[in-house]
């Protein structure tokens, strides 16, 4: 049998630390989600799981793009990021989500935000040298 040495980009992607952290988080998430209030699950909950799954998708995509287009994507991200931190603290201040809850899901944001500004940091310093080197 001929083996295929040609990279699985579907692995490469979900290989991704970054990637893993927010399938960690949003199996967490989910749990959570269980125990709003019917009203808030229906419209704050799944408003927050919207995002979520929006930026878990543009990080995932963003790994197949060239430099240029992955910052952009990448610097989106990070503004749905911040919009799922703030929503995070809107859930928590109507009581939506208890203070355990809220402290361990803004810490594992807070990582995924780490991780994130590394990437975006990695970009920008590799972008200039990419844009010489095709002059």
């Amino acid at each position: 049998m001929m083996q295929n040495n040609t990279p699985d980009p579907l692995k490469q992607n979900v290989d991704l630390p970054i990637i893993h952290r927010l399938m960690e988080v949003y199996k967490i998430w989910q749990e959570y989600l269980q125990d709003f209030s019917r009203i808030s699950r229906f419209t704050l909950g799944e408003k927050i799981d919207i995002i979520f799954l929006e930026l878990t998708e543009d990080i995932f995509s963003a790994s197949a793009l060239k430099s240029e287009k992955k910052l952009s994507r990448l610097n989106e991200s990070s503004v749905k990021l911040d919009l799922l931190k703030f929503l995070l603290r809107i859930a928590w201040e109507i009581k939506a989500i208890d203070n355990k809850k809220f402290i361990l899901l803004s810490d594992r944001f807070g990582e995924i935000g780490k991780m994130l500004g590394g990437w975006i940091r990695q970009l920008k310093e590799k972008l200039p040298l990419e844009t010489e080197e095709q002059r």
